[in-house]
C-alpha cells in the first residue's frame, strides 16, 4: 500500500471553504439492488457541494485528532482483550519460561488492565502498561505496522491498515 492521502485517515472530513461547515456533498450514482431492496453507490464523482452555503466547492480536508485518538484507544483495548483479528502478541522468552499457568495469568492482567494515567500513557492510547503478576514486574506495549510488518502504520487508527503488535515482557528483560 501506498502514501496514504489525508482524506483516506480515519477522522478526516471535509470542510467547505466558504462557510467553514461539514455538510459537503459529492456528486455520485446509485444503482437499485433488488437483493437489499435499496438504492447502493455505484460510483463517485469530482463535484462537491456545500449543502449550508449551496456553492460548489473544492473541499479544505481537516483530521479529528480526539475521534482519532479515542479509535486507536479502543482499538488497542480490544486487542489487549484478544478481540482483535489483525493483530500479533509476543510473549518474550523470559515470561514463557515460567509456564503455562503463569501466562495465562499475565495475559488476563493484560486484558483487565485500567490503571492508565499521565505518566504511563501520555497520548491516551492504551497502548502501554506495568503490571506484576506473582511479584513479577511486567511491562506490555503496543506498536502500529503496516500489514506486512515492514514498516510503521501509515495510519495507527485503521484497521485496514494497520496490523498491531501486543508485546509483554518480564520488565528485567527489557
Amino acid at each position: 500500500m501506498g502514501k496514504l492521502e489525508l482524506w483516506d485517515m480515519v477522522g478526516a472530513y471535509p470542510l467547505c471553504p466558504n462557510c467553514n461547515k461539514r455538510e459537503v456533498v459529492r456528486d455520485a450514482w446509485t444503482s437499485w439492488s433488488m437483493a437489499e431492496q435499496d438504492w447502493l453507490l455505484k460510483a463517485t464523482f469530482d463535484h462537491f457541494q456545500c449543502d449550508a452555503c449551496g456553492e460548489a466547492i473544492t473541499p479544505q480536508w481537516q483530521v479529528d485528532k480526539e475521534f482519532r485518538r479515542k479509535r486507536i484507544r479502543r482499538l488497542n483495548d480490544a486487542l489487549r482483550r484478544g478481540e482483535v483479528t489483525n493483530a500479533t502478541i509476543v510473549i518474550t522468552a523470559g515470561v514463557k519460561a515460567k509456564g503455562q499457568e503463569f501466562q495465562e495469568e499475565v495475559c488476563r492482567a493484560v486484558a483487565e488492565f485500567t490503571e492508565f494515567c499521565a505518566d504511563n500513557d501520555p497520548f491516551r492510547e492504551h497502548d502501554y502498561g506495568q503490571i506484576i503478576v506473582a511479584g513479577e514486574k511486567l511491562f506490555f506495549k503496543i506498536d502500529y505496522f503496516d500489514l506486512k510488518l515492514k514498516n510503521l502504520s501509515p495510519d495507527p487508527a485503521s484497521d485496514r491498515v494497520t496490523r498491531r503488535v501486543l508485546t509483554i515482557m518480564l520488565a528485567r528483560e527489557y
